[in-house]
């Protein structure tokens, strides 16, 4: 958090406002949430992965929320324009599916049942759709190299949760809208395909029997089997600790044979 202001009183207040702001997040349903969610399952690192499954203690206490909380605020005010649309077009069922919980896998197992909520469904053209707030730059990394595994397994996964629900899903899309000055609006789709989520569930329950194998709580050095990938994004991961040698406090992140290679890792 930075709070500046232009005299004393003004940097008090700043700096009040924006420790409200974070203390309201840390206790917001979405940061309280424990369970792996479809905008998880594919994290390409599985010690994440593991820790999250493990419901292990976090360690990243500087992550700034601000972000999320502008995104959480867009998909309250896009959702309820879908909704009035709704109410304009009448008929029944409505075209559109608003912010709806699905369920991508059911089990009796706790942590092998995948829940969520899906932004929009448009049953007129079979495609379930999910929102995205990024930077510009991150929008343009986006609209050149395509979203990556993790938001495409989550497109499928969450296709295949309206699949469960008994909707007739032909594309998953991803929209991306840029926090900038100008509307910037990047689309991508790609066919629906019910192997891409189940892959990922799949490797999502060999990662959950890994640790159940290996019961790094008991042996903390295990950890250490989780593998990393090797472009990873460890400054927004909630186990990350910079420094750490014991993995059971917290991830130190992906460490290069330079040294200016691993900062760059933390603040890329």
């Amino acid at each position: 958090m930075i709070a500046t202001g232009n005299d004393e009183f003004s940097r008090t207040l700043a700096e009040r406002i924006g420790q409200f702001i974070i203390d309201a997040d840390a206790n917001s349903d979405r940061t309280m949430q424990k369970a792996i969610g479809p905008s998880e399952v594919g994290e390409p690192c599985e010690r994440q992965l593991a820790y999250k499954i493990a419901d292990w203690p976090e360690s990243n206490d500087a992550r700034d929320p601000i972000a999320a909380i502008i995104g959480t605020g867009f998909h309250l005010w896009i959702g309820e324009k879908f909704e009035a649309r709704n109410t304009a077009l009448g008929g029944q069922p409505s075209r559109y599916k608003v912010e709806t919980r699905v369920t991508v896998r059911d089990s009796p197992i706790e942590t092998a049942r995948l829940t969520g909520s899906a932004d929009l469904y448009d049953r007129l053209i079979r495609a379930n759709l999910d929102w995205k707030l990024t930077g510009k730059s991150s929008l343009e990394k986006y609209r050149r190299q395509g979203p990556g595994d993790k938001y495409r397994v989550q497109a499928h996964l969450y296709g295949l949760g309206q699949e469960n629900a008994g909707e007739h899903v032909d594309r998953v899309v991803i929209v991306f809208i840029a926090r900038y000055h100008e509307l910037i609006v990047h689309v991508w789709s790609e066919p629906y395909d019910r192997a891409v989520a189940e892959t990922a569930l799949a490797r999502l329950d060999r990662i959950r029997d890994q640790w159940l194998a290996l019961d790094p709580e008991q042996y903390p050095e295990r950890w250490q089997q989780f593998p990393t990938p090797d472009k990873p994004n460890c400054r927004f991961c909630a186990y990350l600790k910079p420094g750490s040698t014991d993995l059971s406090t917290g991830c130190p992140g992906v460490q290069s044979a330079s040294a200016g290679a691993s900062l760059h890792s933390l603040i890329a």
